[in-house]
């Protein structure tokens, strides 16, 4: 059994070494990031095709419940963004300030996921915005992502017909929530300095898959050894279509502009009704 892999478009499959030698050689030229991403499943001489059986599975699953979000999010009028990044770069502490920024201008509602806790969704509570927590640790066995079905769990107690944004904020994590689609019209990720210049190139998943990165806790910056140029040459070499946006959710420099993105998010889900 040769390797598993998901392309961009969602479509999923191993390479057998039945297939044409070939054809083999151009397609894994073509795609060697996506395999680099999903791995070599060729060790698993045992279970190899059980595992590619239920990975398939999953990700029909979630795929066919992204699209239902989708219609459901589309139906509502409402703009959906996935917000993704490590632990701790500051996800909740810029959305608080971008609830207060956009309070008197849209309507925008809350799905928190965390594996435990609500601390993160109780943050965000006073802002005028409605907040739904998704524990993933709840029925869901601590899952270090949110996928399509645990984002449908929410949207029941979100009022989407009453609102004109709806931003998802993922489970901390560079890896997973980046390979689930949940029915978003975009992702976003919030990215720190202090992670490092090489991240880009380490985690090219979910560097990728951003359609803006905002680089966040740039105040620090005169006390790091941090080289912001190579990161975004890093960044520019995994995905040179992302528009990046420097901020501090701290002292609140680039939310304007953060603020701005979200917004042309609500346009054009306008411009589409």
């Amino acid at each position: 059994m040769g390797r598993f892999h998901r392309h961009a478009d969602g479509t999923a499959h191993d390479h057998d070494t039945a297939h044409d030698t070939a054809h083999d050689t151009a397609h894994d030229t073509a795609h060697e990031d996506d395999h680099g991403r999903h791995g070599d499943h060729s060790g698993y001489t045992a279970t190899g095709t059980s595992r590619i059986a239920i990975l398939e599975d999953i990700f029909s699953e979630n795929d066919r419940v992204a699209r239902e979000n989708r219609l459901t999010f589309d139906a509502a009028g409402v703009r959906a963004v996935n917000l993704m990044s490590s632990p701790g770069a500051g996800k909740t502490t810029l959305l608080a300030r971008t609830l207060a920024e956009l309070r008197d201008r849209t309507k925008v509602g809350i799905l928190e996921g965390d594996i435990a806790t609500s601390i993160d969704a109780d943050r965000l509570q006073g802002f005028g915005a409605a907040v739904a927590l998704v524990n993933t640790g709840s029925g869901f066995g601590g899952e270090c992502h949110l996928d399509a079905v645990m984002v449908r769990s929410g949207l029941d107690r979100l009022p989407l017909s009453g609102l004109d944004l709806l931003v998802i904020e993922n489970v901390g994590n560079l890896v997973c929530p980046a390979e689930f689609n949940v029915g978003e019209h975009a992702k976003a990720m919030v990215y720190a300095v202090t992670e490092g210049e090489e991240k880009p190139l380490k985690y090219p998943v979910m560097f990728r898959a951003a359609d803006v990165v905002v680089v966040n806790k740039i105040d620090l910056l005169p006390h790091l050894d941090f080289d912001l140029g190579l990161f975004l040459a890093n960044l520019h070499d995994v995905n040179p279509t992302a528009k990046v946006i420097e901020a501090s959710a701290r002292t609140g420099t680039g939310v304007e502009e953060w603020c701005g993105w979200l917004t042309g998010q609500v346009e054009r889900e306008l411009a589409q009704h």
